[in-house]
C-alpha cells in the first residue's frame, strides 16, 4: 500500500512538467517581426541636447499671438452685449421669457413654470 502511494506521488509530480508545451519557449526565444501585445515594439531613443535655432532674426510670434487672443475676446465681448441687448434680456416685462407673456384676465390666469409668477 506505502509503495502504491509513493508510485502515485512520483507519478503525479511528474505530469504537470510534461503537461505544457515546449513551443512557447521557443516562441519566447526567437524575436518576433511584428509588434504585439505581448512583445510591443518601444524604440530606443537617444537622449542629446536639442540643437539651438540662430538667434540673428528677431521673430514677433508671441506679441503676434496675444494680439489675435486679444481680437478674439474682444469680438466675443461684443457679441455677447449684443445678444444681451436683446428685450428678452433688457426688457423686464419678459420676466426671463423668450416673448412676452400674455396678460390674462384674473379668473384666466395660469401659474408660469419658467418664472412662477401667474400671468
Amino acid at each position: 500500500m506505502s509503495r502504491m502511494l509513493i508510485l502515485v506521488f512520483i507519478v503525479a509530480g511528474l505530469l504537470p512538467g510534461f503537461a505544457q508545451s515546449s513551443k512557447k519557449k521557443k516562441n519566447a526565444a526567437a524575436p518576433s517581426a511584428q509588434p504585439s501585445s505581448v512583445e510591443p515594439y518601444y524604440p530606443k531613443r537617444t537622449y542629446e541636447p536639442q540643437k539651438k535655432k540662430s538667434s540673428d532674426k528677431v521673430t514677433y510670434d508671441a506679441r503676434d499671438r496675444f494680439y489675435d487672443r486679444m481680437d478674439q475676446v474682444a469680438k466675443a465681448h461684443r457679441k455677447s452685449e449684443k445678444e444681451l441687448s436683446k428685450p428678452q434680456y433688457s426688457d423686464p416685462t419678459y420676466f426671463g421669457h423668450k416673448r412676452p407673456p400674455k396678460r390674462r384676465p384674473v379668473e384666466k390666469m395660469k401659474y408660469c413654470k419658467e418664472c412662477g409668477i401667474r400671468h
